[in-house]
């Protein structure tokens, strides 16, 4: 198990990397994560029942690496933040309510027992598991209900690898703090740790290392350089989008509205890529940018919420100048609801405020219903009559003159709504910027050329370069050895 001196370490992409890397040498490997807070989420297989279920898309990225299918065991408790102090609470793919912060720790105990099974079910079959933990095991003030790390690694007998960052300073004192206010039983599980995301020569560390094996007597499994290769994977967390900025001028920049409860931003990835494209997620408190071809509205865990803040930021105001100035809009998922006349929420499934007025780029109303739908799908566009891949996370129907247009046709039905000049349309279907083919006609639309010919296919050697360079600066053998 890796767990980390603090949040967004790189945990993600090392579990990752060492998923393909155990692939690589011919071992059924599988990830796992007991506990994930992210909006950012993936549609999963539930072993022996027809539907599907959410997991992070970490999980998701880290079973890609494993070669096989995700399924919902791998990542059993999946909390998706709503408010400043609570979250959606997603149980082995399913939706089981909502909680406060407070309530979530009460709650934490019955949620071991899911935990502990989807464990069993993930190790079936493998030969190896590799477990990825949530921010940090020296946050001792959440240790009697934990679930994410310690509270899981003792429970389930998994010992410990712990990552340190030392891009963001301090990784002797993070190391060694850690070791001194862990609880004796806790401190037990570690067998060693790793150090993450070093530039420059690792040779001039050496004497880092005798110390913190001086504080802690934990041995050094590996230094390991900043992976550029990470760049190429999806973004797995929202912690990214404050690294994320603006680079040098292209010839089409898309810019991308930082939403509070922003969802699902992996969709912009593929357009990422692309060198003729640059995406400027913008934060709130500034302009979205006059010189933008495109702007994106993406998905949202609250759209109701995450709307009222879009029009208190101004944004509304520069996405009405964009639209005289001639520019194009997409809106993806809560995206594309916040485009429409109205969203309604009769039932409170969001919050307090049952309707608000929407941004009026499309003549469409969208009713919040209490059904989700979850489900991975094959689809095609209808602008270029090209094959879509995808998957639906939402809440809500979405109806009016403007989906006489739609976006997509997704087994056989009508999805999206397009504005009678086309140059704004929404869609429920998150990952269609993946499609190759289609994002090249689209990107031609826009009087860009794209030239990623296989966006999938460089995920997976993003994938294959990271295990390489972990296999070189890492003892894998010593640490696939500690499984159990």
């Amino acid at each position: 198990m890796l767990q980390g001196t603090g949040s967004d370490v790189g945990k993600t992409v090392l579990v990752a990397g060492l998923c393909r890397a155990a692939l690589r040498r011919g071992l059924k490997v599988r990830p796992f994560k007991p506990q994930n807070m992210s909006n950012n989420a993936a549609v999963a297989d539930i072993p022996g029942e027809a539907g599907s279920g959410e997991i992070g898309r970490g999980q998701w990225l880290q079973a890609l690496a494993c070669g096989v299918a995700p399924t919902v065991h791998m990542n059993p408790v999946l909390l998706k933040p709503q408010t400043d102090i609570g979250s959606q609470v997603v149980v082995q793919g399913k939706v089981l309510g909502e909680a406060r912060a407070r309530d979530y720790q009460a709650l934490k105990g019955q949620l071991m027992d899911a935990v502990m099974q989807s464990w069993a079910k993930v190790g079936e079959g493998a030969d190896l598991v590799i477990v990825e933990g949530a921010g940090s095991p020296a946050e001792i003030n959440l240790r009697p209900r934990d679930i994410a790390n310690m509270g899981f690694a003792t429970r389930a007998n998994v010992p410990v690898v712990m990552v340190g960052d030392i891009d963001r300073g301090g990784v002797i004192a993070s190391l060694a703090g850690t070791h001194l206010i862990l609880p004796e039983e806790d401190r037990h599980m570690v067998a060693g740790y790793i150090i993450n995301k070093f530039r420059g020569d690792v040779s001039l560390f050496s004497e880092g290392i005798e110390a913190i094996g001086k504080f802690t007597g934990w041995p050094c499994f590996g230094v390991v350089p900043w992976l550029k290769a990470a760049s190429r994977l999806p973004s797995e967390d929202s912690v990214v989008l404050e690294r994320l900025a603006a680079g040098e001028a292209r010839a089409l920049k898309v810019a991308v509205p930082m939403l509070s409860r922003i969802a699902n931003f992996d969709d912009l990835d593929p357009l990422r890529a692309e060198p003729q494209v640059e995406v400027v997620f913008v934060p709130p408190g500034q302009a979205l940018p006059e010189d933008a071809g495109l702007i994106v509205i993406p998905g949202s865990k609250s759209t109701i919420a995450d709307l009222m803040r879009f029009r208190e930021n101004g944004w509304d105001r520069d996405l009405e100048a964009h639209r005289r100035r001639g520019g194009h809009v997409v809106g993806i998922c809560g995206g594309y609801q916040m485009l429409g006349n109205k969203v309604r929420d009769p039932d409170g499934i969001e919050g307090s405020v049952r309707e608000t007025e929407g941004l009026g780029l499309l003549d469409v109303e969208t009713v919040m219903e209490p059904e989700k739908t979850v489900r991975n799908v094959s689809a095609r566009s209808v602008a270029f009559s090209l094959p879509l891949e995808g998957y639906e996370i939402h809440l809500g129907r979405t109806a009016g003159p403007d989906c006489s247009r739609p976006v997509a046709e997704i087994e056989g039905l009508a999805d999206g709504a397009t504005s009678a000049d086309g140059k704004v349309f929404g869609t429920y279907l998150h990952g269609l910027f993946a499609a190759d083919r289609f994002r090249a006609r689209f990107l031609e639309s826009l009087g860009v050329k794209g030239s990623v010919s296989d966006y999938r296919g460089e995920v997976e050697r993003a994938l294959d370069d990271i295990a390489e360079e972990l296999e070189a600066c890492l003892d894998c053998d010593a640490m696939f050895a500690l499984a159990r």
